[in-house]
């Protein structure tokens, strides 16, 4: 059976595609340390505008992941939002379209440039407290932002262009963590059955995504596993990269990408946590659950936001003492949601 996109979205989709009706520029955005799912969707949104005749940039708080740049047809497409260039941008824009992010902070420095355009909002996280405001396409059923992309491009007249295919596979195979994630559906494998019909290769596209890193993310690896810990009754445990040990190796964000996924894969554990200090000085969190525990609300409570299984925060504060609160709040979730089920 092929895919259909489901009904509940129509008119949202169709709003968006209303609102993009005509534009001669547009400026793309996303959240801080976009991942596979943002880029995906921008590039693929971003390849489809200009196939309409749109000159349609990339504007992101933070750089693309060295690991994911071979996703973007060309470096041309993306611009930092402190150059003059982003200024020339915002002057000739018609529209701002901000993927996998749905919240003012989440965009942090892109938000005072794209500030006054008209906005449109596709995203498939939970709602939080401080909405960008514009048209709204936001489902979190979705298993990707790039699901949401795809179905606007399907509905959306003109050619569809190749970069958008390798883009969303890389959107909803990153996002599913390679389909292993709760939320993998009949959808998501229909969707990746068009793409790879219309070409992309799921070996080649895998070995580029997570079969090739630097040495020095396994040297990363290794010391982080030596900062790996589990409190008593294994419900929690969390990896801490000393900052020392990143300057060091001069690691970068990409290297530190699934991680978290060590702490977690722990047996018996509920929730895996990985802390480490960033360039600016504060502390990065990153939460992934295994079970009923929403690391989303805990997430939020810090200022961040996520998904219920994958969140993370940024916060203030000393690495030992953050580190110290998150883990005993993260304990009291695990045991409330024990004494509930």
């Amino acid at each position: 059976m092929a895919y259909q996109t489901p009904e509940a979205r129509h008119a949202a989709v169709a709003e968006v595609l209303e609102a993009l009706d005509g534009v001669k520029g547009a400026i793309l955005t996303t959240h801080v340390h976009a991942d596979g799912d943002a880029i995906g969707s921008e590039v693929a949104l971003a390849a489809w505008l200009r196939a309409q005749g749109a000159a349609a940039h990339i504007v992101n708080p933070t750089p693309v992941p060295q690991g994911l740049r071979f996703v973007v047809p060309d470096a041309s497409w993306v611009v930092d939002p402190s150059a003059s260039r982003a200024r020339e941008l915002r002057a000739r824009a018609d529209v701002a379209v901000v993927l996998d992010a749905g919240e003012v902070p989440r965009i942090g420095r892109v938000m005072s440039l794209i500030e006054g355009l008209d906005t449109i909002v596709v995203d498939h996280h939970p709602p939080g407290d401080e909405p960008i405001a514009g048209v709204s396409f936001r489902d979190p059923s979705a298993c990707a932002t790039g699901e949401l992309v795809f179905d606007i491009l399907r509905a959306g007249c003109g050619p569809w262009p190749a970069e958008a295919d390798l883009a969303l596979y890389v959107a909803i195979l990153t996002d599913t963590g390679s389909f292993r994630f709760s939320n993998s559906s009949p959808a998501s494998h229909h969707i990746v059955a068009e793409l790879l019909d219309r070409g992309v290769s799921p070996d080649d596209t895998y070995r580029r995504v997570y079969g090739t890193f630097p040495l020095r993310r396994l040297r990363l690896l290794r010391e982080a596993l030596g900062e790996l810990h589990v409190d008593p009754g294994r419900r929690v445990a969390w990896m801490t990269v000393r900052p020392e040990v990143h300057e060091e190796l001069g690691a970068t964000a990409d290297d530190l990408a699934g991680l978290v996924d060590y702490p977690r894969s722990v047996e018996g554990v509920e929730v895996g946590l990985l802390f480490r200090k960033t360039a600016r000085g504060g502390i990065k969190i990153s939460f992934r659950s295994n079970g009923q525990v929403d690391v989303n609300e805990l997430a939020r409570r810090l200022g961040g936001g996520g998904h219920v299984r994958a969140a993370g925060a940024l916060v203030e504060g000393a690495l030992d003492q953050v580190r110290a609160d998150v883990v005993a709040t993260t304990l009291e979730a695990v045991e409330r949601m024990r004494s509930e089920g």
